[in-house]
């Protein structure tokens, strides 16, 4: 059994793709059109062909609430590995994006967390 699929909630699939495409660096992998929304999946490009993140729209009533409750408890709703958690969080703040958290070294790993403009607290991490 393996991973081949996960999700982030998101309150606009487009401006989710941009973010995570164009900011972040994902590349997209499946843009599929159903009724009022898409099948839309970025991935990484050092991974083509591994886990597609599907920017899924946060319709479901309990959606919102749950990721409400996550933000307001600074609570990530994923976490991306990266070689150089520092390097990505200068990157990442030149392009904007609003970290809630700076780079801190917790022992085996050092994380930062930031708003992915969706809704969502997201982690960056690198294992030492």
């Amino acid at each position: 059994m393996k991973i081949v699929l996960t999700s982030v909630l998101v309150d606009d699939q487009e401006k989710a793709l941009r973010f995570y495409r164009d900011v972040l660096g994902f590349q997209l992998k499946h843009d599929i059109p159903l009724g009022a929304h898409r099948w839309l999946t970025v991935v990484s490009p050092e991974q083509p062909n591994g886990v597609e993140l599907v920017l899924e729209p946060d319709e479901h009533p309990a959606a919102r609430p749950f990721k409400s409750a996550l933000v307001a408890d600074g609570i990530p709703c994923t976490s991306f590995g990266v070689e150089d958690v520092r390097k990505e969080h200068e990157r990442l703040t030149k392009l904007g994006v609003r970290f809630t958290q700076p780079p801190v070294n917790m022992g085996p790993v050092t994380t930062a967390v930031f708003e992915d403009t969706c809704g969502n607290l997201v982690q960056i991490a690198q294992r030492h």
